[in-house]
């Protein structure tokens, strides 16, 4: 299991691919674009020309893409990963998608003696960087156990949720929870602007307290810099929000929370944001 397939280096899989090559393993990756990866390139890993050929080359293959159908594309198919895999290999699918797609992959994956897994992972560039992602399972538990000695070079809190698509729920609970506190935190600094305070010296007394979050600490920093480049894509977050609520219309609830900040994050993408991150949403206010 040392030979890792890994397609997807964005901005947080080319640190993960990095954070494995120093644990000793060895890296074949695949992008649309060779220019983005040179880095890597220079570092160690090894080019492939197309995924079915990245995929006949490893023992385990990890994906990280934009969206489901990107994820469909890549694992389905007669150039599908899933068919120029090795029997007996494992296929991580970290993209944050469809629930539905995951079950899909997984049964396709035992057609061809191949454990697939859906491992959709929380903590932006920074978490990706120094290896502390949060990262979700779906799956069964004997191909867990046999990936988790790579995910913890990834991540810090490793949990199996259940059976093939659990982690990609699980994904969904993380973003509904994320997308009314990136308002809450928003609105909090706008608040506190408006209000004549330093908002700096706001963060120092509200971080530690009850109001205290990951975004708050992580992300309004950044927005008090007007830095606004993406640990996480908005267009990609808006993806991730449509998944939620597509899914939460299936089992009949409503999230209001959820479509309110979706609603304003199509807004920012209408006016040329969608490439920014999200703590762009502070421009909604603007």
């Amino acid at each position: 299991m040392k030979k890792i397939g890994f397609i997807g280096t964005g901005v947080m899989g080319t640190s993960m691919v990095r954070n494995l090559m120093l644990k000793d393993y060895e890296l074949h990756i695949y992008t649309r674009t060779k220019a983005k990866a040179e880095e890597l390139l220079k570092e160690g890993a090894v080019w492939h020309d197309s995924p079915a050929e990245l995929a006949e080359q490893v023992q385990v293959m990890i994906t990280m893409v934009g969206y489901p159908s990107d994820v469909e594309a890549l694992y389905l198919g007669e150039e599908g990963i899933l068919t120029h895999l090795p029997a007996g290999s494992m296929a991580i699918d970290m993209t944050t998608s469809s629930p539905h797609l995951a079950v899909q992959l997984a049964e396709e994956g035992r057609r061809h003696n191949i454990d697939v897994l859906d491992a959709p992972v929380s903590g932006g560039d920074i978490g990706a960087k120094q290896g502390t992602l949060s990262v979700m399972v779906g799956g069964e538990q004997a191909a867990f156990l046999r990936a988790e000695p790579i995910l913890n070079v990834l991540g810090k809190q490793i949990i199996l949720q259940g059976a093939a698509g659990a982690g990609q729920h699980t994904k969904m609970v993380n973003q509904i929870a994320i997308a009314s506190n990136m308002i809450g935190v928003t609105e909090a600094i706008v608040y506190a602007e408006k209000a004549g305070l330093d908002p700096e010296r706001v963060l120092e007394s509200i971080s530690g307290g009850a109001a205290g979050s990951w975004s708050l600490s992580n992300l309004i920093p950044r927005v008090l810099k007007d830095d606004f480049e993406p640990g996480f894509f908005i267009k990609h977050f808006i993806k991730d929000m449509r998944i939620a609520l597509d899914e939460a219309q299936k089992m009949s609830i409503e999230l209001p929370g959820l479509a309110l900040a979706e609603k304003m994050y199509q807004i920012l993408a209408q006016n040329g944001l969608s490439e920014k991150g999200t703590q762009a949403l502070i421009r909604y206010y603007q």
